[in-house]
């Protein structure tokens, strides 16, 4: 009950100002400054008695007197000048005073006109408490120091930048070092962090670093692309902070300065030689913190975390996001883009030749589209010793004809020709002397012949070289061009010379070179 009333009540009982004050342990000129109040704007006892404690405690106590002062009201109307001036090249708090006090020479001290300039700008400039839900969103951001592991090859000491997020609603820390800001670091930590979480957040909120932001804008900042084909690929959405306002992510530079104590001062002492040692150093800490009990609070991070965030979570992707780099090239002749940063080519539709298409490629696909259709899908080249990916069914039919070449290939024709082309083909196929590619030439000549020459007459000729063991391209063209296919008897017989004694073996002219 206010202490007011209890006043009211015990003089409206008749009690004196000594007992009053006595019992109540109240300075008596505050009991008659309370009731020369009432005689003077001739207040009803039961009237006050009546109101609420706080409407009755203004009544009495009507603000602070110093801004019913006169200098107050001369310095609220220069006020919004001054905040406006302080914006300024060089324009301090001292120089606005002084120019104050050359106009109104009997108003504040100094101490009492910056107090109250700056009341005025911290009323301008309210701070909203933001509230969050669970598992709606990331916030993201590179610490501003820099941790270090020692090459042991060199002796190079290699800084680091360290990626930290952390989830707004259970305060559930993420830390990890990468060698760079760059978009491929800072997608990889990014990845790594979801991964983490074990999903993903409705929304992503990062910084204006150029990682994430191509250009800040208040209202539609223009994303990296990377970063936009990541949100696309978890099912989630990027939503930067406004620039220059660490307020809108105050939780992850909060978080920033418990990796500052409990990483970075904990590991001061630690020389790591990798990174991967360091990123274990890392994780250990920042399990640590997330098991650490808040203070004010019954729960740890991660209980909080587990309990209430992680159900909220969006499901990771099936597969784990890579980066997508974009290019324009024209089809060359031989039906093959040329993806420069490599140096290899890849096949696409021969129809397609001097076309210009769009080429998406990641660390293990190269993907090729024409007027928004996927016309060609290959695996990205990695092997220093090749340089051509090509699929069969992109080339031309005459061109898939010569690749498919083989003794198998040949035969098969020569089967459906004749079977004296067969026999043939499969005697030249057998020799052991000559280059595939050279008996490939072989019997493309002989298939040549069948559109030029009649087939009765090709057909005796290569039943002519089978008999004569003779299985050249030159030799079947002699016996059609000098026509020397009648004068082959096919039916004589070959017979072997009989044995007789004027035969002479080996043994005959060794022992007439020894004898010499």
């Amino acid at each position: 009950m206010s202490q007011i009333k209890q006043v009211l009540r015990l003089f409206q009982k008749g009690y004196k100002l000594k007992p009053i004050a006595r019992d109540l342990s109240i300075s008596r000129n505050t009991i008659k400054s309370y009731l020369k109040k009432i005689s003077e704007n001739k207040w009803s006892i039961d009237a006050l008695l009546q109101l609420e404690d706080e409407q009755l405690e203004r009544k009495f106590h009507s603000g602070n007197p110093a801004y019913k002062d006169r200098r107050y009201e001369q310095l609220k109307l220069k006020l919004d000048y001054y905040v406006k001036e302080l914006s300024r090249v060089g324009v301090t708090k001292s120089l606005l005073y002084e120019e104050y006090k050359e106009e109104y020479p009997e108003g504040y001290g100094k101490s009492q006109f910056c107090h109250h300039l700056l009341q005025h700008i911290r009323a301008a400039r309210p701070s909203m408490v933001l509230s969050h839900k669970p598992g709606d969103k990331l916030y993201i951001d590179f610490a501003g120091k820099t941790m270090s592991y020692t090459d042991q090859q060199t002796g190079e000491v290699v800084e680091c930048q360290v990626f930290v997020a952390c989830m707004p609603y259970s305060d559930y820390g993420f830390a990890i070092a990468v060698r760079s800001q760059s978009t491929e670091d800072f997608i990889y930590a990014l990845i790594k962090c979801l991964e983490f979480l074990g999903g993903v957040p409705h929304m992503i909120v990062p910084d204006n670093l150029k990682a994430a932001v191509i250009k800040a804008s208040r209202y539609e900042p223009q994303l990296n692309r990377a970063l936009e084909d990541l949100a696309n690929h978890y099912n989630t959405v990027v939503v930067p902070t406004r620039a220059a306002k660490p307020k809108d992510k105050a939780l992850v530079e909060n978080q920033v300065k418990l990796v500052y104590s409990r990483v970075f001062a904990r590991l001061r002492n630690h020389t790591f030689f990798s990174l991967g040692k360091l990123n274990e150093s890392i994780s250990e800490c920042m399990k640590k913190h997330n098991h650490t009990r808040m203070q004010e609070k019954p729960w740890s991070r991660i209980e909080k975390f587990l309990a209430e965030e992680k159900p909220e979570l969006l499901p990771l992707a099936e597969s784990r996001f890579e980066i997508k780099h974009y290019a324009t090239h024209k089809v060359a002749q031989n039906n093959h883009i040329r993806l420069s940063e490599d140096k290899k080519y890849y096949s696409v539709p021969y129809r397609f030749i001097g076309k210009k298409c769009k080429v998406i490629y990641t660390q293990s696909l190269v993907k090729i589209y024409y007027k928004g259709e996927t016309i060609a899908v290959h695996p990205r080249i990695r092997d220093n010793r090749e340089y051509y990916s090509t699929i069969k069914e992109h080339l031309a039919s005459h061109h898939q004809n010569y690749q498919s070449r083989s003794p198998n290939y040949y035969k098969n024709r020569a089967r459906s020709q004749s079977l004296e082309l067969f026999k043939l083909f499969e005697c030249i196929f057998n020799q052991d002397a000559r280059h595939p590619e050279q008996l490939f030439k072989t019997c493309d000549g002989i298939l040549g012949l069948y559109r030029k020459i009649p087939k009765e007459k090709v057909d005796k000729a290569c039943k002519i070289a089978v008999k004569s063991k003779s299985y050249s391209y030159k030799f079947i063209c002699r016996l059609i061009e000098n026509n020397m296919l009648d004068q082959f008897d096919e039916d004589a017989q070959y017979k072997p010379l009989p044995k007789h004694e004027n035969v002479r073996g080996s043994e005959y002219y060794q022992n007439l070179f020894n004898n010499n």
